[in-house]
């Protein structure tokens, strides 16, 4: 395994287990127990591990050659047991990107710390010391999953977290319908993934325009 797999696999592990985290203190928060009474208020990644999306789905895909994503075990939330459903629901939703968006802050203030830059042409990044080098491709990395991480779950799609933004628009009637397709439409979404990485390659020209623009904030020129 090589070092930048080593990086990215720790970050994305970090990255989401946070994420979920975040879903499950804000509710908490919030007046929904439902999380804590299950063992989801954890940094311990074993627990937030969804056998299917987290293990078997992104192997699968590695070893069929497709385009490689997974997901975790999402938090359980009961919005009818929070003190303003409807309010505190959407900041629960924000609370996992939003976590992910700070550490990705953070990574940036620090591979800015490092003296580091970054050459497009080649890839590579050039530091002035073996530490520095070592801080900029760490922190390189987290910073990009988590921006990652962010910008897919801000995206307006049942079940991801931005569909609640969908969720202000839905009438108060249809808000319990609403909530029932959410939590069935994670296969509808993973199937729209795969045909977007097979045929349709939608987004791509967004994702590389994401990445250049982390690129230069993180790194001098």
């Amino acid at each position: 395994m090589s070092k930048t797999v080593f990086i990215y696999i720790i970050s994305a592990v970090i990255a989401v287990t946070c994420h979920e985290a975040a879903h499950g203190y804000v509710a908490n928060f919030f007046g929904d127990p439902t999380a804590k009474q299950a063992g989801r208020l954890s940094i311990n990644p074993l627990r937030h591990i969804d056998p299917f999306g987290t293990l078997l789905l992104p192997l699968l895909l590695i070893v069929a050659g497709l385009p490689v994503f997974g997901y975790a075990k999402p938090v359980p939330v009961n919005i009818g047991r929070l003190r303003k459903p409807r309010n505190h629901a959407l900041l629960v939703s924000l609370a996992g990107p939003g976590l992910n968006l700070i550490f990705a802050m953070l990574a940036v203030v620090l591979c800015r710390l490092s003296g580091a830059a970054y050459d497009s042409p080649s890839g590579s990044i050039i530091a002035s010391s073996a530490l520095s080098l070592n801080v900029a491709e760490i922190f390189g990395l987290f910073g990009l999953v988590n921006v990652l991480l962010a910008v897919f779950n801000l995206l307006p799609l049942p079940p991801l977290d931005g569909s609640a933004i969908l969720e202000r628009l839905v009438p108060q009637r249809h808000v319990v319908r609403y909530y029932a397709l959410r939590q069935s439409a994670m296969p509808f979404l993973l199937g729209f993934l795969l045909l977007n990485g097979l045929f349709f390659h939608l987004g791509g020209g967004m994702l590389n325009s994401l990445l250049n623009a982390f690129e230069r904030l993180a790194f001098n020129s």
